[in-house]
């Protein structure tokens, strides 16, 4: 059985553990605040730019004239992996390394080749030993998620899809559904199809249907803003993951604090316990030594 000491010093060690995790779950949850916020910033614009792709897609354009819509036989599959920079946020990036690997082993199943572009520490980290080629990886851009990032990973992208050494491009990230859950989610990114145009996440907002002019042309202009739309959806992408990051984080070091409680509990009455067989037995020992005084 422990001594006292032992467990007064394990009883010391986890309250301040508690008081570790109980101070990242106030910052996890201060982030988040302000990671929702930015997600809630970027929606306007997002629902804006993709009434306007849809509507150019359905003024009768045809896709094989842009190389970006245009579709082909498909060889090699990119997965475009955000994750976060840091870790202790429970099985969030777990979830999605899991998701990635059971995709990429997938294609290999149906004889396609498949390679990464990994954004976020932790999954480029994972993949680096893994036996699937990380063709582009972005690290430490997750803790303040900028526009000129996720442009950064869509030009890449798009010069590896146009020069033909990818022939699809899927992204999947860390959904925020809400505080409690945060989902893997995949998209196809690349070749755009016209139905993706339309049905692009976040949409055209609601209310009277408007018309549009286009100056010089429909094709002129979607050739223009098709790269953009690519950049959208990954910085779309990065801030859903980033929110997830935050409240994932925020519940687990809130699990750990609770957990640290209970061990604290456990240990209290350990200790109590042991010093109470202690002091039975220092009572046994003077009782005895009266008795054999007498």
């Amino acid at each position: 059985m422990a001594s006292l000491k032992d467990i007064q010093l394990k009883i010391v060690g986890i309250k301040k553990t508690a008081q570790i995790t109980q101070a990242m779950n106030m910052v996890a949850a201060a982030k988040l605040r302000g990671a929702q916020q930015r997600m809630e910033d970027f929606r306007p614009y997002a629902e804006k730019f993709s009434g306007v792709m849809g509507e150019l897609a359905g003024a009768g354009i045809n896709p094989d004239a842009f190389p970006l819509m245009a579709a082909r036989p498909v060889k090699k599959v990119m997965l475009i992996l955000v994750t976060s920079d840091r870790g202790l946020c429970g099985s969030f990036n777990a979830n999605l390394i899991k998701a990635s690997e059971k995709f990429l082993k997938a294609q290999q199943e149906e004889g396609r080749e498949g390679c990464l572009a990994c954004v976020g520490k932790k999954g480029n980290a994972f993949f680096k030993k893994s036996p699937f080629e990380t063709l582009h990886s972005s690290v430490g851009i997750m803790d303040n998620i900028q526009m000129f990032n996720a442009r950064q990973v869509g030009q890449e992208v798009i010069k590896l899809f146009l020069e033909k050494k990818v022939d699809e491009v899927q992204l999947i990230y860390g959904r925020f559904i809400n505080v409690a859950v945060q989902r893997p989610t995949m998209n196809r990114i690349l070749p755009i199809s016209t139905e993706g145009l339309e049905e692009a996440e976040g949409g055209e907002a609601e209310g009277p249907k408007a018309t549009y002019t286009y100056e010089p042309d429909p094709e002129e202009i979607l050739n223009q803003l098709l790269p953009m739309f690519v950049n959208v959806q990954i910085m779309h992408a990065m801030l859903e993951t980033g929110a997830s990051e935050q409240a994932s984080r925020m519940t687990a070091m809130d699990n750990a604090t609770r957990a640290c409680k209970d061990m604290i509990d456990d240990l209290t009455m350990a200790f109590n316990k042991a010093r109470q067989s202690a002091i039975t037995a220092e009572l046994m020992d003077i009782v005895g030594g009266a008795e054999a005084l007498k």
